[in-house]
């Protein structure tokens, strides 16, 4: 990680443990908007208004945070408003890195071996791990923001003038429902699986254990509409995908989360395939990314052998590339 702007550690899954082992995950530092007319957003300072080609994605494909960012720019149209620059699934001692692997692009920008030398670019006293999604404003030269959250809302709303869309994932009617369900499945299904992953005792996995599967069965007697709240999807599906899509090929057997696997509930399978059948969400996924992302974790996996995807995870995919292509 990062002291002061200086790299002195090899990267280590584990960024912080509570007194009972508990897995804590590091809060976001930057924390700005993209606004339609650069007035500040709901944190951070102002001066980022929206315009084309002015900013840059950075994201990991294995990683569901980042990928949420990735799914709400396919659909809401901003391809060719904002740039994307892919990072190396593999995991090194400095963590992200650049170009390497098929998909994973080099910096365009900067030239930048690894991740966290944006990040002392942006800031040189910076301490902490460099993560991704990280928009980058290329105008002013800073980061604008480092938290998925910010960055799937602000991608809903800040471009609208520009590339009208009539998908929205924060609808005003459905806020209430979103802003209640977001923290349940953050803490205990997107976040849930890595604390049991990373849990360090056994009160602390079985407590993750727990939460985990107690948020998948509710999903699995809740889900009686086409999305997680009826007929419309919003933002709240996009962050349960993200983890649904990984969960049997990395979190099942990699992260210990082996009390079931998603094909075991039989609405949240019909709709992995629904979500996946949305036009552009397909293309997000990338299951050579994601198992060769999650199997370099050395604490996890020492050796590095990395296995095939599931054969019903793989059969998934393919259907959603041939709809895809039809």
């Amino acid at each position: 990680m990062l002291v002061d702007g200086k790299w002195v550690e090899n990267w280590q899954p584990v960024q912080k443990a509570d007194e009972k082992g508990r897995f804590v995950r590091q809060v976001s530092s930057f924390r700005n908007w993209i606004t339609p007319d650069g007035r500040p957003g709901p944190t951070g300072e102002g001066g980022f208004e929206a315009e084309p080609g002015r900013y840059r994605l950075y994201v990991a494909l294995i990683c569901p945070w980042a990928s949420r960012t990735l799914i709400a720019r396919k659909l809401k149209g901003l391809e060719n408003v904002i740039a994307v620059t892919v990072v190396n699934p593999a995991l090194t001692d400095q963590g992200w890195s650049f170009g390497g692997f098929p998909g994973a692009d080099e910096d365009p920008l900067f030239g930048a071996s690894y991740m966290h030398e944006l990040y002392t670019r942006a800031d040189p006293q910076f301490t902490g791990r460099a993560t991704v999604p990280v928009l980058w404003d290329t105008k002013r030269n800073v980061m604008v923001n480092n938290e998925s959250a910010d960055i799937l809302r602000m991608l809903d709303t800040a471009f609208e003038h520009l590339v009208p869309s009539e998908i929205c994932l924060y609808p005003e009617a459905h806020a209430v429902e979103i802003d209640v369900l977001n923290p349940r499945i953050y803490d205990l299904l997107n976040n849930g699986v890595y604390k049991a992953g990373f849990a360090t005792s056994q009160a602390a996995y079985d407590e993750a254990m727990d939460g985990v599967f107690a948020m998948l069965d509710e999903l699995e007697v809740s889900l009686t509409g086409d999305y997680l709240l009826g007929e419309t999807l919003t933002e709240t599906d996009i962050r349960a995908f993200v983890t649904l899509i990984r969960f049997d090929a990395a979190y099942h057997g990699l992260f210990k989360t082996n009390r079931r696997e998603i094909r075991d509930y039989p609405r949240l399978s019909a709709y992995l395939a629904r979500i996946l059948a949305v036009p552009g969400v397909r293309e997000t996924v990338n299951m050579d990314h994601i198992l060769q992302g999650y199997y370099s974790i050395k604490a996890l996996n020492p050796l590095g052998v990395v296995p095939k995807p599931p054969a019903h995870v793989a059969a998934l995919l393919d259907a959603a590339t041939g709809s895809a292509r039809q």
